[in-house]
């Protein structure tokens, strides 16, 4: 069937679109169209963006949608063009159950901001069933002395189709006898078979006939009923109702068993063919004998099954009145029962939740949700009024449409006073008792990002061995935030961009990694800040400042001044007179370390020497004195090789070598010109070394004292100095640095301390432990000695 071509010269669709009132930020229209039934899906029905002024490019955007209509989904909006399509296949039948007029009633929303739209798509009917009769054959048993133009009632084809499209006409196949009749009753053709023809037994007992029900479609449909014609003797007055046609009222919800009405019928015949039963018409719907039943003897029409004043307020039934003859003979008439409705139907709500979560900000009056309400029951037992509880930020605003509302907020909210809210919207009816239901939406509070994130302190103290594992994580940093989601995901940044090529943090964990190995001797400390940003828009943020101190560990060698090096080894030679007394000083091994602590606390010692009698040498200051005076037998030369080491955990260390002649007193002092000249040369360079060194060393600890300084100042001032006074030593090359933890002081001084404290050996260093005269309950002052030589 070419259903397009049917309806291409039809108007088949019309828009009405109407500006009503809107409240609460909703814009409402409703718009009209035609459909066809059976249409393939895919078939446009419209463009109801174009109908509705809307802009197609935000349709996806603002979620047009669909969110009421048949439970199967019918339609749908395509978003890329805005044009309304039919989904599944309509079947009018089936959805509007022979209603003359079928109309589907879509409520279409689109969020941010909201607008609300009501389609109502009337399906037309287009023929797509055949008349069907209830059953395929049919029987009838007349008397042969039957009067001509004696009617029989025929069974009425039924075509679930309408107008032109439902059953137009009836056909009967070639014959003498009968003749077929059509009365309309109810707007149904019915058939009748009329006798044209005296019938004769005798001749022919039984006749087969054929009846064709034709539709007025284009092509039309037909269906058959095979009649077939027993002929029997004579029974010939039919029952007679007291009245044409009956009514009665009846209240939905009787109880089964009722009486409805009480039907009478009289026969004039007598014996078996005046004996009348009563019998529910053939052509009723199938759900009318479910609902009532029929005394076939009193005529009594009883309740059967629950009547229901929202299925229908008009039932029609015929009723049957058979004699017992032979034939029996029968007649019918109508009856129409009417419904009083009760208010038994509770409303019923309808929540299409736009934003189940609203923004703390959110200004009063923003729409939350959409509520529609409804009743089945009519008059005043279906109108209904909503409410919601008191003492709530929200209320409930009616719209243009009866029984629609929205709701929005009234007040400001607040999540940090309560951050979820359960809505019970009630709906009553105002019937006798009312009945009412309720619904309890749920509202979550949203956040908004006013806390920015905060450290557990106001600054961090890093404490960091020097050689450590390039990539290794060297500390961590934790922040938190009060806010929710987003706004108290925090990331972690450094704010520094010198410090990326050597330190690197983890944005989400705060754990900070260092890229690089660090040295005590280029650097003792420094700081860097972290900044801890949440996600939220627009951002908060804080820092904290880490205050690093590095740590001196045993990486460097000692360094001999004297005697001076030359191709890779440490050599002298030194002529002493042989008429020195013991204790004479010979020479002096100069050295120093980089290192500070023990790690740079050098120790002098002898690994060999020609005469173990005659030298000594001073584990601390490297001096080398006689033991005795020489003799005429003790050689003239001596080789002395001298071992430097430190104090480290793994101790390092280098050679020197010193060659010690022993000439004559005369020669001493003849050479002593010479010698003196040379020496003055090596003590130039010695000293030129030394300043060198000296002033390194000084440069770096007036440095370092200048930043513990400033960081110090920002810090407790428990104590009357931050810093111990440089202690005294003796020995060779030193240098000092002080740092403080919290409560705790460290400095870090050279050897042979004349403070009058207990050397505690640490894995770094050598820790000083004296009491605090300044403050008793802050526990200890842990002070490490750390020196250079």
């Amino acid at each position: 069937m070419d259903v397009g071509g049917q309806w291409s010269r039809l108007p088949w669709r019309w828009i009405t679109l109407s500006l009503l009132l809107c409240v609460v930020n909703l814009v409402s229209a409703q718009v009209k169209y035609n459909v066809p039934e059976e249409v393939k899906e895919g078939y446009v029905v419209g463009n109801i963006a174009k109908e509705l002024s809307l802009d197609v490019r935000n349709l996806a955007h603002r979620r047009f949608r669909i969110v009421s209509g048949p439970d199967d989904a019918l339609f749908q909006v395509n978003h890329n063009n805005g044009e309304l399509y039919v989904n599944k296949r309509i079947d009018r039948e089936k959805l509007c159950d022979g209603n003359a007029v079928c109309s589907i009633s879509l409520k279409c929303v689109m969020e941010d901001p909201l607008e609300v739209h009501y389609v109502e798509i009337e399906i037309t009917d287009v023929n797509d069933n055949p008349p069907i009769f209830p059953r395929s054959e049919q029987q009838f048993e007349i008397a042969e002395h039957t009067l001509l133009g004696t009617r029989f009632q025929v069974q009425t084809a039924r075509d679930p189709d309408l107008g032109m499209n439902t059953v137009r006409h009836y056909k009967l196949s070639q014959n003498e006898l009968f003749d077929i009749d059509i009365r309309e009753r109810h707007d149904t053709k019915i058939p009748f078979l009329v006798l044209k023809k005296a019938l004769d037994r005798e001749r022919q007992g039984k006749h087969g006939l054929i009846l064709t029900a034709i539709d007025g479609g284009n092509p039309p449909k037909s269906g058959t009923l095979i009649i077939t014609v027993i002929v029997l003797d004579i029974n010939d007055n039919r029952p007679v109702f007291s009245r044409d046609s009956y009514t009665a009222t009846i209240l939905e919800n009787v109880a089964p068993g009722t009486v409805v009405i009480k039907i009478n019928a009289t026969d004039l015949d007598d014996g078996m063919n005046g004996e009348i039963e009563f019998s529910l018409g053939e052509n009723l719907e199938g759900k009318i004998h479910d609902l009532f039943t029929l005394d076939k003897s009193t005529g009594e029409l009883q309740v059967k099954g629950k009547i229901d004043f929202e299925e229908t307020d008009v039932i029609k039934l015929d009723v049957r009145a058979s004699d017992k003859g032979q034939p029996p003979l029968i007649a019918e008439a109508e009856l129409s029962i009417k419904v009083t409705d009760i208010n038994d139907n509770s409303p019923e709500i309808e929540i299409t939740s736009l934003s189940n979560v609203v923004s703390e900000n959110a200004n009063p009056g923003t729409a939350i949700a959409l509520i529609s309400v409804s009743d089945k029951d009519s008059g005043v037992n279906g109108r209904v009024i909503c409410a919601l509880p008191e003492n709530m930020p929200f209320e409930l605003k009616s719209s243009f449409k009866e029984n629609i509302y929205s709701l929005v907020t009234k007040g400001r909210l607040d999540r940090e006073v309560t951050s979820r809210y359960e809505i019970t919207v009630t709906a009553t009816d105002l019937g006798k008792p009312p009945l009412s239901s309720f619904k309890i939406l749920n509202i979550q509070v949203s956040d908004v990002n006013d806390n920015p994130p905060e450290f557990a302190q106001n600054s961090y103290e890093l404490y960091l061995s020097e050689n450590n594992v390039p990539g290794d994580s060297i500390f961590s940093v934790t922040a938190f935030d009060r806010d929710l989601n987003e706004n108290a995901a925090i990331t972690y940044n450094l704010n520094q961009g010198d410090l990326t090529s050597f330190l690197n943090i983890n944005s989400e964990t705060g754990i900070i990694y260092a890229l690089k190995s660090f040295d005590f001797e280029a650097a003792k400390t420094f700081q860097f800040h972290v900044v801890a940003s949440d996600s939220g828009a627009p951002s908060l943020s804080s820092n904290v400042t880490v205050n690093v101190f590095i740590l001196d560990q045993n990486d460097n060698v000692p360094v001999i001044l004297y005697p001076v090096s030359a191709n890779g080894s440490a050599e002298g030679v030194e002529e002493i007179p042989r008429n020195v007394n013991a204790g004479h000083l010979v020479t002096k091994v100069r050295a120093y370390d980089a290192d500070i602590g023990y790690n740079g606390w050098l120790l002098f010692s002898l690994l060999e020497v020609s005469d173990h009698s005659l030298f000594s040498l001073d584990r601390y200051t490297g001096q080398i004195r006689t033991l005795r005076s020489f003799t005429e037998t003790d050689e003239a030369q001596h080789k002395l090789l001298i071992l430097v080491k430190d104090n480290g955990n793994v101790s390092l260390s280098a050679t020197a070598t010193v060659i010690v002649k022993v000439v004559e007193p005369k020669e001493a002092f003849a050479a002593s010109d010479v010698k003196n000249t040379v020496k003055e040369d090596e003590e130039n360079n010695v000293t030129f070394y030394l300043i060198i060194t000296l002033g390194s060393v000084s440069v770096l600890f007036v440095i370092s004292i200048i930043v513990l300084i400033v960081m110090q100042c920002s810090k407790s001032t428990d104590y009357s100095s931050k810093y111990l006074q440089e202690p005294n030593y003796d020995g060779t090359l030193c240098h000092s640095i002080q740092y403080r933890s919290g409560d705790k002081r460290y400095m870090l001084v050279g050897p042979r301390m004349s403070i009058g404290s207990t050397i505690v050996p640490g894995s770094n260093g050598n820790t000083l432990v004296i009491p605090d005269r300044r403050r008793r309950d802050s526990g200890e002052v842990r002070i490490i000695v750390n020196f250079l030589s």
